[in-house]
């Protein structure tokens, strides 16, 4: 008995096209959706470390008389060393210190204003000892008439934990790129001179009392340093309405 056999065709180029273009849309939606997931996990990651990093310098204040750090005018950068072996840390500072590192923390700016776009991370940084994250002491650095009556800059550097008056809204340690600010999570495109700093800029903050939130930094451009450049952020506390301050009164 003779059987036959229908012959199977394959895809017509139609059809391959049809199927190419179907899986093109399914990528054009998933790809923000996969991105929004990635810098979402981001953002947990360095909330995370910069918890650890706020009960580092609270345990060190804890073992120090109540006191935060005072290592003089670069203790934003420098407190890492008199609080890292808090977080476990015993060897010298180097890139590999995850706890201090924001896997957001790709690029950044020089520490003045008018300098290049850098495409590396702080924390690749030894000028910055290999940290994403600074210390709020700003009232360290002296001689700005121009800010405050007595040419002191708001923060925290030197002074007791229990003399800080509202310890949900006094920084204590942040993202660096809040000081100026601008944003590691939502970053505006890459400016290759000039001023990057923009209002309010999403930074992550930690506090006083020990909670890390992810919020909004104020910044007025008509503030003026005494050189004539635009000031930073952290020079004067925001509005009332902004969820934060530089300064413990």
């Amino acid at each position: 008995m003779r059987r036959n056999f229908k012959a199977t065709s394959g895809f017509t180029l139609i059809e391959l096209l049809m199927v190419i273009a179907v899986i093109a849309i399914l990528a054009a939606l998933l790809l923000p959706v996969i991105s929004s997931a990635k810098a979402k996990a981001k953002r947990m990651t360095c909330l995370n470390n910069l918890k650890q990093v706020n009960l580092g310098v609270n345990l060190y204040a804890g073992e120090n008389g109540d006191t935060l750090p005072n290592l003089g005018l670069a203790t934003y950068i420098t407190y890492k060393e008199v609080v890292k072996n808090y977080v476990g840390l015993n060897s010298p500072s180097s890139p590999q210190d995850r706890v201090f590192t924001c896997p957001a923390d790709i690029f950044y700016y020089e520490e003045t204003v008018n300098t290049p776009y850098v495409p590396h991370g702080r924390h690749e940084q030894d000028v910055c000892d290999y940290s994403s994250y600074a210390f709020n002491a700003g009232n360290l650095v002296t001689n700005y008439p121009n800010f405050t009556d007595n040419g002191v800059l708001p923060g925290i550097g030197g002074q007791k934990l229990s003399a800080i008056k509202n310890p949900t809204k006094t920084v204590l340690v942040e993202e660096a790129s809040a000081l100026f600010p601008y944003s590691w999570h939502q970053p505006k495109p890459p400016v290759p001179s000039g001023s990057p700093m923009f209002n309010d800029a999403r930074n992550m903050i930690g506090f006083v009392d020990s909670h890390v939130s992810y919020l909004q930094i104020y910044w007025n451009s008509t503030i003026i340093y005494p050189n004539g450049n635009s000031s930073v952020a952290a020079y004067y506390d925001p509005p009332a309405w902004y969820d934060y301050q530089w300064s413990g009164k």
